[in-house]
């Protein structure tokens, strides 16, 4: 599991030369595509990852009326939301050639 935390991707929206992008495969397209898949991933631990935090302080009563404002969540929430999002660090992953990717059909030939 990489740390995301230490990650050196871009907070910010960049503009990506295309032409650097299909580099290690060859197609524009499949690239994308891999970066597409790497990123669904890295989404998902991190939605895990917060998860797994909140869940600590959640409150296991029903009484609407009692909601109250936990500063440890706040702050969790917050640093979450600061980190870059999975498209960028799965971007920079693949630039740096991180990712493991193979394709099948270009494997048979």
């Amino acid at each position: 599991m990489v740390d995301f935390k230490k990650t050196n991707a871009e907070t910010t929206t960049v503009t990506r030369d295309l032409r650097k992008m299909d580099t290690e495969t060859g197609n524009v397209y499949e690239s994308v595509a891999i970066i597409s898949k790497r990123a669904n991933q890295i989404s998902a631990e991190l939605k895990e990852e917060l998860t797994g935090k909140l869940n600590e302080f959640a409150s296991h009563t029903d009484n609407l009326e009692e909601v109250f404002e936990n500063r440890e969540q706040i702050e969790i929430s917050k640093f979450y939301e600061r980190l870059p999002k999975p498209v960028n660090i799965a971007i920079q992953e693949f630039t740096e050639g991180k990712v493991y990717h193979r394709n099948p059909a270009k494997e048979q030939e």
